[in-house]
């Protein structure tokens, strides 16, 4: 642990004490959890944010959909509204936040999509709304220790490992490494493509140092991205010269996989969650303007909050392209990762009781 700021050290200390007394009680008993009778999948990682849970949340979506009948909560992060909300037509990225509103509108015909802050409270709202519900996936809920999920998925990034990182302020961590042995399944996410086996026993190696014996299996996956497609009325042929936009967490691989595939000209970077404004797309349209060759590339998360009613005289004037993602695993790990999802759904719809 990094000790030349003791200060901050000392808070990173601290931090780390609250959230290990915290598990403790959850762990001992003393804090009651919830089960459900309904299969959960909680999704989520040990740092703050830019691990993948929404491509992984999607994943799941691909692989389940057909077979359950899917919902999706989310705590809602940086909307404007509190408490239980279900997505429906008049729904925005306002309302239900970002990512919730991003998977509503590539999935929203097939899942049910909601956020609530409690979610031991809005999972039965929830079940009250959409009794058919056979399978939920929580969101961003590793830390939620309120609902006890039937299997736990943890998330941790290829580039900044969280047997590298430190809790905050030291690091990103929002918990000791050691929540690690809590997970069902460990992925190493944003993966590059050269991966090599030597490379995955070594992450192998240090990651389950940090799950205490249990014998977690750990599986690698990269992000996939698609060919761009036109999501404003002035969007005109596809040109290559881009203006990189974007407001999430960490833009690094997505500022490589663009400059690999494209040609890179300029990068506006801000921070996750952003609230786009009319400053921010006057600031596009005149660089737009200066570059008539350049183009406007962001990411599907970007665009729930670029293509509102808000911005149309902008949309009409910038030609904006959203660049589309996906996870994906080799052939073995689906397989494995399907597979031992759908023994735990299967498991629980036959025997599953609420506890």
């Amino acid at each position: 642990m990094p000790t030349h700021n003791p200060f901050l050290y000392l808070l990173s200390r601290l931090y780390d004490a609250v959230t290990a007394f915290r598990n403790h009680r959850f762990d001992s008993g003393k804090k009651r959890m919830t089960v459900f009778e309904v299969p959960t999948i909680a999704v989520g990682n040990l740092s703050w944010g830019g691990t993948g849970k929404t491509p992984m949340i999607e994943f799941l979506i691909t692989l389940f959909q057909e077979r359950y009948r899917l919902a999706v909560l989310s705590r809602g992060y940086g909307r404007k509204t509190q408490g239980f909300l279900l997505a429906d037509q008049t729904t925005d990225a306002k309302k239900i936040g970002d990512e919730p509103f991003q998977i509503y509108t590539k999935f929203g015909k097939k899942v049910s999509v909601a956020v609530g802050e409690q979610r031991v409270l809005a999972i039965p709202e929830l079940l009250a709304l959409r009794q058919d519900t056979d399978l939920i996936l929580l969101d961003d809920a590793y830390q939620h220790r309120y609902v006890k999920a039937d299997f736990y998925i943890l998330l941790t990034t290829f580039q900044k490992p969280f047997f590298e990182d430190h809790v905050i302020p030291l690091g990103t961590l929002r918990e000791n490494r050691s929540g690690a042995k809590r997970a069902d399944l460990i992925v190493v996410t944003k993966c590059p493509l050269t991966l090599n086996s030597d490379q995955k026993n070594a992450y192998k190696k240090n990651i389950v140092r940090y799950t205490e014996g249990k014998q977690v299996p750990i599986v690698f996956s990269t992000l996939k991205y698609g060919s761009p497609y036109p999501v404003s009325k002035a969007a005109r042929e596809w040109t290559g010269q881009v203006l990189l936009v974007s407001g999430i967490a960490d833009d690094t691989v997505l500022k490589k996989e663009v400059e690999k595939r494209y040609s890179l000209q300029e990068v506006i970077t801000f921070g996750d969650h952003h609230r786009y404004t009319s400053k921010d797309l006057q600031l596009m349209l005149e660089k737009i303007k200066k570059n008539k060759d350049w183009v406007v590339l962001t990411t599907e998360k970007d665009i729930t909050k670029l293509n509102v009613a808000a911005f149309s005289g902008f949309l009409e004037e910038i030609p904006i392209f959203a660049l589309p993602m996906m996870m994906t695993f080799d052939a073995t790990d689906q397989q494995f990762v399907k597979e031992c999802l759908q023994t735990v759904v299967e498991d629980k719809l036959r025997n599953g009781e609420a506890i």
